[in-house]
């Protein structure tokens, strides 16, 4: 489902979308047919932003993330199933789905967290099995389900472990610290010195997209970023996420299982079923 075609889509309506997937019925064309229910804010929310992504991505030749015919065996169990994938510059890809249909394994799969039983997966015009896994990930920006700060560390350090990692100069990745602390709105107060346990969830949340754009990726995976937070931190946080995609014309896998959050994120919205 394209949702930059889109004018206005429901939730109903897209809910039995959802139930008809799981049902085994092939019905996404039929979901940008959906009429309109969802609250002008959101309608706002979703023509702006991708009226920005449209009028500031040059096209490229070949989609930045192609999966073809991914498959994914733990023993017996198919956690993903022939999956073929494909996401162009600056697009974001809301994939949607209800627990155990392979959207975290999907993730994982890009990042080579783990490795497909059979398909090809290819980043930015590679097949991914020509990067070494921890290159890969270094080049990819990867927002996870809870955060996973390093409880240890500071925010600054949190933020700039991956640049550390790929070896920029300390002067460089204390100033991208400083520029992404503004970018997520938590610039002063100290909070760069603070570990972890002493934020909110939401500012949790905040620092954990800052480390995810730390290194300056043109990728991002993100696993229900916000899925733990109160709906109104939620809301606060996709139109940040929004605001930043827009400005930075990132290309983004969002996983989800929130109707009106992949309406709201995605240009794209692919409904995973069974791992397919």
């Amino acid at each position: 489902v394209d949702t930059a075609r889109t004018a206005t889509s429901s939730k109903d309506a897209l809910a039995r979308t959802l139930w008809q997937a799981r049902s085994g019925e092939h019905v996404l064309d039929g979901a940008a047919r959906c009429s309109s229910d969802l609250s002008h804010e959101a309608q706002e929310d979703r023509r702006g932003s991708n009226q920005l992504r449209a009028s500031s991505l040059p096209p490229l030749a070949e989609p930045v993330i192609i999966l073809e015919d991914v498959t994914k065996h733990y023993g017996e169990r198919v956690a993903v199933d022939q999956l073929s994938l494909r996401v162009a510059q600056g697009e974001v890809l809301a994939l949607l789905g209800g627990s155990g249909s392979g959207k975290t394994t999907t993730l994982k799969l890009i990042n080579r967290l783990v490795e497909p039983s059979s398909g090809n997966i290819r980043v930015a015009g590679r097949e991914t099995r020509q990067f070494a896994p921890h290159e890969l990930r270094r080049t990819i920006g990867y927002v996870l389900h809870g955060v996973g700060l390093f409880p240890h560390m500071t925010v600054a350090e949190n933020i700039g472990i991956t640049p550390r990692l790929v070896g920029w100069a300390p002067e460089t990745i204390a100033h991208r610290t400083t520029e992404l602390l503004d970018l997520v709105e938590l610039g002063g107060d100290g909070l760069a010195a603070r570990f972890p346990h002493e934020l909110s969830g939401g500012q949790q949340q905040r620092v954990g997209l800052a480390r995810a754009l730390a290194a300056d990726p043109s990728v991002m995976l993100l696993d229900e970023p916000f899925g733990s937070l109160d709906s109104i931190t939620r809301r606060r946080l996709q139109r940040l996420f929004a605001d930043i995609h827009a400005r930075r014309g990132l290309t983004a896998i969002f996983v989800t299982h929130d109707v009106d959050e992949a309406l709201r994120l995605g240009t794209k919205v692919a409904v995973l079923r069974a791992g397919r």
